[in-house]
């Protein structure tokens, strides 16, 4: 076929045809490939886009004098929304509007219905809206989405006096009045924020809904075109908006998205604006991008994307901000109010008092920052200061960066009592953090390729110092009241907010980040003039970020040589308020869903465990005997206060270990003891479950006989039941019976908490246990689509364990269905004892630790029977893949 553009002719032809369905799918079908074919990603789209919306003009045009006929000239057919501007990318939505003529609607109503069925035949899915122009003016008064469709419609084809009239209905202000109609747009604007947790920077952003996508552009348009009835967004120059720089910087960054939605729509083949995993490999190399010096294509793809994006969020703020004033503001909010010898506040956002200031007084260029701080009545940063704080980046030189007075400031921007967050979310968006933190710039935009970090590393770290700031504020009480409670006790909170600027600032570096980051804090803290104290806190904070958090989740916190070492690690009470409170809200900033019940108790109870060995002293460490006469005493009581004899308590535990007494609290032991003691062996296998407990998890118990593979058919039992699996603690006693339990959440990471699946997870298990095998059935836990873009190496390690008692292995692989089901039978296999397993997930990286034994109960130590154990758990693996 032609390169050509296809007109009317080219489609009515179509209707020739035997199958004018067919022929016309076909002709479009072509055209679309046409257009494909003739996209570059170094070259604007905005033809194509015209050329999209020019072909199906065509198409409808045809269509619409074949289906109606006489009466096509009668009715106007109207294209609205996107396809009305023209811009129509390979599978946008093609919304029209078909305004009747009261004098003829009667007679067309079938020949509407074929016009609509044909549409929906070939595949164009159009969203089609008929009526009158009186209906369709109600409608739009009622619905400011309905009204903005309509701002740019145009005729495609048919009766242009209908169109004209209500033409002249929708750009009568009394409709919609232009602060009425700003007002309903914010508002808009501030829903969709919210709906994507106020930012762009995470691993699949939306190009066309998130913050500084198309949409944002969009907005502009639509308020500033509804006021000025201006054709085109270049008018923003005539009426002093913009100037032609910015503008400029406006439209190529437009053309940036016009580009990535074009693409994007071409390999998903549907009408895809999220810039899915799936594709972001794909985008980076069809865009020119290439792995250089250990930074991998994609990320550096990301990055171009979320500097984009910036630079839109910017330019919405300002523009909205003019507009605002022009619309809404009167003469005397706009009179100005002097707030410093440097700054006025007009409307409510600071303005410098002349063109010079921060020329003359670079120091400005911070403490505007501090005075929006100081003066909460202020809603921002006027445009054109905004725009000359841009043009003064230059200013924050090396000299400046260590002027004691630009230190000050600083420090003194994270001492204030409101604002922080605010005010260094605004820092980094107009670069003045990147500019005064050199090193924070290595961060800006840079996405972690992986499933644990969903955010930019500089958004992620915005993330935590609000996380942080939220601690200290009354409304976020309810949140986390524990860490509220322990951040009355920080006399420093700008110790944490420096830690938390600093923890990750070595990203991207090569080497350990940590390590990395406690030199940049140590530099920083030396030049700002910290004390010694403040800047041992700091640099240890960020040297030691992860360190309670691995503690939490990899090791027995139960022990208290454990609780001992990590304490030993802290050093003090102070040390670990801070260290609490930076990695709750790390854990809660990296992303929202690995933040569980299970992980808020699981970093508390470690918390209070080492808040009491700091207390009592580090040269007094409780001694594990200590530790299980108390959990014997506490339990024995308990249980003869609920009626159990002393006989039958001693009964139920003769034949258990010291191991189970220390490893169980005193909670759990007497609900282990009154199942055991009211079951008999006919009963077994026993399964229990409890759907809260202390760890702010369900906990199923296993009670029966020892045999193989219980802890295979458990875990493939709970993993068909769509369940995730947080802790696992296997206790066998001296006559052969296991004491098994689990520490459990839904997939989703909530709770259970409905009665009926509750049974039938307890009736699930036990009847599998009692088959000794699990049923075929579909697998409801589901791997997540993104997954598949991160393939793990497995790896099984052999780790060191300090009481000598277990052989620790560690196997860091691909999270999956089955996964723990499969560990469990390769150890049925080598006929190895499982003690206890520390069940750790970060996004897709499944990294679990298993304390195993021989049939004897001794540590498995030869190298030969070690590289057994390996070797057969990755030829598990292997086969599940």
């Amino acid at each position: 076929m032609s390169e050509q553009l296809l007109t009317e002719v080219d489609f009515a032809d179509g209707f020739s045809k035997p199958n004018p369905i067919a022929a016309v799918k076909n002709i479009l079908s072509a055209e679309n490939q046409r257009l494909i074919r003739r996209f570059d990603p170094n070259r604007s789209a905005a033809d194509l886009l015209r050329e999209k919306a020019k072909v199906i003009d065509n198409l409808l045009s045809a269509s619409w004098r074949h289906f109606l006929k006489e009466a096509s000239a009668t009715q106007a057919l109207i294209a609205t929304g996107g396809y009305g501007r023209s811009e129509l990318f390979p599978h946008s939505d093609i919304d029209i509007l078909i305004i009747l003529d009261q004098s003829y609607a009667d007679n067309i109503q079938d020949d509407l219905s074929g016009f609509s069925n044909f549409l929906w035949d070939i595949g164009l899915k159009p969203g089609l809206r008929t009526c009158f122009i009186n209906e369709c003016t109600a409608f739009a008064s009622q619905d400011q989405t309905i009204f903005t469709s309509l701002l740019e419609m145009r005729l495609i084809i048919g009766n242009r006096s209908l169109f004209e009239q209500l033409k002249q209905q929708i750009d009568n202000t009394q409709l919609w009045s232009s602060e009425r109609f700003f007002l309903a747009k914010m508002d808009e604007q501030e829903q969709r924020y919210s709906k994507f947790h106020e930012t762009a920077y995470n691993l699949e952003p939306n190009i066309k809904e998130g913050p500084g996508g198309l949409r944002d552009i969009q907005v502009i348009g639509w308020v500033f075109k509804h006021h000025y009835h201006a054709q085109s967004l270049s008018e923003l120059i005539k009426y002093g908006f913009l100037p032609k720089t910015e503008y400029d910087n406006l439209v190529a960054s437009r053309d940036i998205l016009w580009r990535l939605r074009f693409a994007l729509h071409t390999l998903t083949n549907r009408s895809e604006d999220r810039l899915l995993f799936d594709y972001q490999r794909d985008l980076a190399c069809l865009f020119g991008f290439v792995t250089t010096q250990g930074q991998p294509d994609v990320e550096q793809f990301m990055q171009f994307f979320f500097r984009t994006v910036v630079d839109i969020e910017r330019l919405n703020e300002m523009l909205l901000q003019l507009l605002n004033e022009r619309l809404i503001s009167n003469k005397e909010t706009l009179a100005p109010v002097p707030m410093t010898a440097h700054f006025s506040s007009i409307a409510g956002y600071l303005e410098v008092s002349n063109e010079d200031v921060f020329q003359n007084r670079p120091l400005a260029l911070l403490e505007i920052f501090l005075l929006l701080q100081q003066a909460p009545s202020l809603k921002g940063i006027r445009a054109s200061t905004i725009r000359l704080i841009r043009k003064s980046l230059p200013l924050i030189d090396d000299a400046f960066r260590h002027d004691p007075g630009a230190n000050r400031l600083f420090i003194e921007i994270l001492r204030q009592p409101r604002g922080i967050t605010h005010q260094l979310k605004r820092m980094n968006r107009y670069g003045v953090l990147a500019a005064y933190l050199p090193d924070f710039a290595n961060i800006v935009a840079r996405m972690q390729y992986d499933l644990f970090h969903i955010y930019t590393v500089d958004e992620h770290t915005l993330f935590v110092i609000r996380n942080l700031r939220r601690f200290a504020l009354d409304k976020h009480s309810r949140e986390l009241p524990f860490c509220n409670n322990i951040f009355l006790l920080i006399p420093k909170p700008d110790v944490l907010y420096i830690a938390a600027l600093f923890h990750d600032i070595a990203k991207g570096r090569g080497g350990d980040h940590s390590e990395l980051g406690e030199q940049l804090a140590h530099e920083f803290c030396r030049q700002h003039q910290l004390s010694g104290h403040d800047g041992k806190i700091i640099t240890w904070l960020v040297r030691n970020h992860l360190l309670m958090s691995m503690t939490a989740q990899r090791k027995d916190i139960s022990d208290p040589d454990v609780i001992h070492h990590f304490a030993l690690q802290v050093g003090s009470i102070e040390y670990l308020n801070y260290l609490y409170l930076l990695t709750v809200a790390d854990i809660r900033a990296t992303n929202p869903s690995l933040w569980n019940t299970w992980k808020d108790a699981l970093l508390k109870e470690l918390y209070i465990a080492t808040h009491r060995a700091l207390h009592r002293g580090l040269h007094n460490p409780v001694e594990r005997s200590e530790r299980i006469q108390e959990n014997r005493k506490e339990t024995t009581n308990e249980l003869l206060k609920l009626g159990l004899s002393q006989t039958v308590i001693q009964q139920s535990w003769q034949h258990l270990s010291d191991d189970y007494f220390l490893r169980y609290s005193a909670d759990e032991i007497a609900w282990h003891t009154i199942a055991i003691a009211a079951s008999t062996e006919a009963e077994l296998p026993l399964v229990l479950l409890r759907p809260q407990t202390q760890r702010g998890s369900a906990e199923i118990f296993v009670y029966t006989r020892n045999e193989a593979q219980i802890f295979s058919i458990s875990t493939a039992t709970m993993d068909h039941l769509g369940l995730t699996i947080l802790d696992a603690r296997i206790i066998t006693t001296e006559d052969q019976y296991v004491l098994n339990s689990f520490q459990i959440l839904e997939q989703s990471g909530e709770a259970i908490n409905d009665l009926h699946r509750e049974v039938h997870i307890c009736n699930s298990l036990r009847q599998n246990l009692i088959a000794k095998k699990t049923k075929t059935s579909k697998n409801i836990h589901k791997q997540s689509r993104q997954a598949k873009h991160f393939p793990i190496n497995t790896c099984v390690t052999f780790l060191d364990d300090p009481t000598s008692k277990h052989t620790i292995i560690e196997i860091i692989t691909t999270d999956r269905a089955g996964l723990l089901s499969t560990i469990g039978r390769a150890f049925t296999e080598l006929d190895i004892q499982l003690h206890d397993a520390k069940i750790t997930t970060i996004g897709s990286r499944a990294e679990d630790m298993f304390y195993v034994t021989d049939q004897n109960d001794q540590a498995i130590t030869g190298e030969q029977d070690k590289q057994r154990i390996r070797t057969t758990i990755m030829r598990f693996l292997s086969d599940q893949d």
